[in-house]
Protein backbone atom coordinates (compact mmCIF):
# COMPACT_ATOMS: atom_id res chain seq x y z
CA UNK A 1 0.00 0.00 0.00
CA UNK A 2 1.39 3.38 -0.99
CA UNK A 3 1.00 6.10 1.60
CA UNK A 4 -0.22 9.48 0.38
CA UNK A 5 1.64 12.64 1.31
CA UNK A 6 0.64 13.77 4.77
CA UNK A 7 1.14 17.44 3.86
CA UNK A 8 1.74 19.16 0.56
CA UNK A 9 4.85 21.32 0.20
CA UNK A 10 4.26 25.08 0.48
CA UNK A 11 3.34 26.81 -2.78
CA UNK A 12 6.56 28.84 -2.58
CA UNK A 13 9.74 28.03 -0.74
CA UNK A 14 11.44 30.75 1.30
CA UNK A 15 13.80 32.85 -0.80
CA UNK A 16 16.96 31.45 0.80
CA UNK A 17 15.93 27.85 0.08
CA UNK A 18 15.07 28.32 -3.59
CA UNK A 19 18.67 28.16 -4.89
CA UNK A 20 19.28 25.00 -2.85
CA UNK A 21 16.15 23.34 -4.21
CA UNK A 22 17.17 24.34 -7.74
CA UNK A 23 20.64 22.87 -7.14
CA UNK A 24 19.19 19.63 -5.76
CA UNK A 25 16.98 19.27 -8.84
CA UNK A 26 19.88 20.06 -11.16
CA UNK A 27 22.22 17.55 -9.50
CA UNK A 28 19.73 14.69 -9.22
CA UNK A 29 17.44 15.42 -12.15
CA UNK A 30 14.53 14.65 -9.82
CA UNK A 31 11.98 16.56 -7.78
CA UNK A 32 13.57 17.39 -4.39
CA UNK A 33 10.29 16.62 -2.57
CA UNK A 34 11.89 16.10 0.88
CA UNK A 35 13.58 19.50 0.52
CA UNK A 36 10.39 21.14 -0.65
CA UNK A 37 8.59 19.73 2.40
CA UNK A 38 11.34 21.07 4.64
CA UNK A 39 10.47 24.54 3.29
CA UNK A 40 7.72 24.54 5.94
CA UNK A 41 10.53 24.58 8.54
CA UNK A 42 13.51 26.56 7.13
CA UNK A 43 15.72 25.99 10.21
CA UNK A 44 15.17 22.24 9.80
CA UNK A 45 15.95 22.56 6.09
CA UNK A 46 19.20 24.34 6.88
CA UNK A 47 20.23 21.70 9.42
CA UNK A 48 19.34 18.83 7.10
CA UNK A 49 21.15 20.57 4.24
CA UNK A 50 24.35 20.96 6.23
CA UNK A 51 24.13 17.32 7.36
CA UNK A 52 23.58 16.21 3.75
CA UNK A 53 26.38 18.41 2.38
CA UNK A 54 28.80 16.91 4.89
CA UNK A 55 27.75 13.31 4.11
CA UNK A 56 30.46 10.70 3.88
CA UNK A 57 31.77 10.03 0.42
CA UNK A 58 34.10 7.58 -1.20
CA UNK A 59 37.02 7.36 -1.39
CA UNK A 60 37.80 10.28 0.94
CA UNK A 61 35.93 8.97 3.97
CA UNK A 62 35.49 5.24 3.32
CA UNK A 63 35.49 2.79 0.43
CA UNK A 64 32.46 3.00 -1.85
CA UNK A 65 31.36 -0.63 -1.47
CA UNK A 66 31.12 -0.41 2.32
CA UNK A 67 29.31 2.94 2.24
CA UNK A 68 26.85 1.75 -0.42
CA UNK A 69 26.17 -1.51 1.42
CA UNK A 70 25.51 0.38 4.66
CA UNK A 71 23.17 2.85 2.95
CA UNK A 72 21.25 0.19 1.02
CA UNK A 73 20.80 -2.10 4.03
CA UNK A 74 19.77 0.79 6.31
CA UNK A 75 17.22 1.89 3.68
CA UNK A 76 15.87 -1.63 3.25
CA UNK A 77 15.59 -2.33 7.00
CA UNK A 78 13.86 1.02 7.55
CA UNK A 79 11.53 0.29 4.62
CA UNK A 80 11.85 3.76 3.08
CA UNK A 81 10.93 3.67 -0.63
CA UNK A 82 12.60 7.04 -1.38
CA UNK A 83 15.81 6.12 0.48
CA UNK A 84 16.09 2.67 -1.05
CA UNK A 85 15.42 4.11 -4.50
CA UNK A 86 18.12 6.77 -4.07
CA UNK A 87 20.74 4.62 -2.34
CA UNK A 88 20.35 1.56 -4.58
CA UNK A 89 20.98 3.82 -7.59
CA UNK A 90 24.63 4.13 -6.54
CA UNK A 91 25.33 0.38 -6.87
CA UNK A 92 27.40 0.47 -10.06
CA UNK A 93 29.54 3.46 -9.07
CA UNK A 94 30.23 1.70 -5.73
CA UNK A 95 31.50 -1.42 -7.49
CA UNK A 96 28.67 -3.75 -6.47
CA UNK A 97 27.53 -6.56 -8.77
CA UNK A 98 23.88 -7.13 -9.66
CA UNK A 99 23.72 -10.21 -7.43
CA UNK A 100 25.28 -8.30 -4.52
CA UNK A 101 22.79 -5.47 -5.01
CA UNK A 102 19.87 -7.91 -5.08
CA UNK A 103 21.10 -9.55 -1.86
CA UNK A 104 21.47 -6.19 -0.07
CA UNK A 105 18.09 -4.87 -1.25
CA UNK A 106 16.27 -8.05 -0.24
CA UNK A 107 18.24 -8.33 3.03
CA UNK A 108 19.59 -11.78 2.17
CA UNK A 109 22.43 -11.21 4.59
CA UNK A 110 23.63 -14.83 4.48
CA UNK A 111 25.53 -13.93 1.28
CA UNK A 112 27.47 -11.13 2.97
CA UNK A 113 30.60 -13.16 3.76
CA UNK A 114 31.22 -13.59 0.02
CA UNK A 115 31.21 -9.79 -0.35
CA UNK A 116 34.26 -9.38 1.86
CA UNK A 117 34.80 -8.61 5.54
CA UNK A 118 34.41 -4.82 5.26
CA UNK A 119 31.15 -4.94 3.32
CA UNK A 120 29.80 -7.64 5.63
CA UNK A 121 30.70 -5.66 8.75
CA UNK A 122 29.21 -2.43 7.33
CA UNK A 123 25.98 -4.14 6.27
CA UNK A 124 25.52 -5.94 9.58
CA UNK A 125 26.18 -2.69 11.46
CA UNK A 126 23.60 -0.92 9.26
CA UNK A 127 21.07 -3.63 10.02
CA UNK A 128 21.69 -3.35 13.77
CA UNK A 129 21.51 0.47 13.84
CA UNK A 130 18.34 0.55 11.71
CA UNK A 131 16.26 -1.69 13.97
CA UNK A 132 14.44 -0.56 17.07
CA UNK A 133 15.67 -0.93 19.71
CA UNK A 134 19.26 -0.51 18.55
CA UNK A 135 21.33 -3.48 19.66
CA UNK A 136 24.79 -4.07 18.22
CA UNK A 137 25.74 -7.69 18.96
CA UNK A 138 29.26 -8.44 20.21
CA UNK A 139 30.04 -10.33 16.99
CA UNK A 140 29.17 -7.26 14.89
CA UNK A 141 31.30 -5.04 17.12
CA UNK A 142 34.21 -7.46 16.76
CA UNK A 143 33.84 -7.49 12.95
CA UNK A 144 33.79 -3.69 12.89
CA UNK A 145 36.94 -3.39 15.00
CA UNK A 146 38.72 -6.00 12.86
CA UNK A 147 37.76 -4.35 9.56
CA UNK A 148 37.71 -0.59 10.19
CA UNK A 149 39.66 2.11 11.98
CA UNK A 150 37.89 3.99 14.79
CA UNK A 151 37.37 6.94 12.41
CA UNK A 152 35.81 4.67 9.78
CA UNK A 153 33.42 3.19 12.37
CA UNK A 154 32.29 6.72 13.26
CA UNK A 155 31.86 7.50 9.53
CA UNK A 156 29.69 4.38 9.20
CA UNK A 157 27.60 5.26 12.27
CA UNK A 158 27.06 8.79 10.94
CA UNK A 159 26.15 7.53 7.47
CA UNK A 160 23.68 4.97 8.82
CA UNK A 161 22.15 7.56 11.18
CA UNK A 162 21.76 9.93 8.25
CA UNK A 163 19.88 7.31 6.22
CA UNK A 164 17.68 6.63 9.24
CA UNK A 165 16.96 10.36 9.66
CA UNK A 166 15.77 10.60 6.05
CA UNK A 167 13.89 7.29 6.34
CA UNK A 168 11.88 8.51 9.32
CA UNK A 169 11.31 11.93 7.78
CA UNK A 170 10.24 10.59 4.37
CA UNK A 171 8.03 7.81 5.70
CA UNK A 172 6.50 10.10 8.31
CA UNK A 173 5.38 12.45 5.54
CA UNK A 174 4.57 9.79 2.91
CA UNK A 175 7.35 10.68 0.45
CA UNK A 176 7.32 8.11 -2.40
CA UNK A 177 10.30 6.88 -4.41
CA UNK A 178 11.44 9.33 -7.06
CA UNK A 179 12.78 7.05 -9.79
CA UNK A 180 16.54 7.31 -9.18
CA UNK A 181 17.01 3.56 -9.57
CA UNK A 182 16.64 1.72 -12.88
CA UNK A 183 14.51 -1.29 -11.96
CA UNK A 184 15.58 -3.17 -15.09
CA UNK A 185 18.56 -4.22 -12.94
CA UNK A 186 16.50 -5.71 -10.12
CA UNK A 187 13.15 -4.96 -8.56
CA UNK A 188 13.04 -2.88 -5.40
CA UNK A 189 10.52 -4.01 -2.81
CA UNK A 190 7.34 -1.92 -2.80
CA UNK A 191 7.63 -1.68 0.97
CA UNK A 192 9.30 -3.61 3.72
Amino acid sequence: MTQALLVEPPARAPLLLRPLLWLARRITGKDPLPGRLLAWFPKGALGAGVFEAAAAGAPGDLDGRSLAAARIVASAVAGCPFCLDMNAATWKRAGLTVSELEALVSLRLEVLPAMGPRVEAAARYAEALSRTPVTVPDAVQARLRASFTPREIVVLATTIAQVNFWSRFNQGLGVPSAGFFDESVCRLPAST
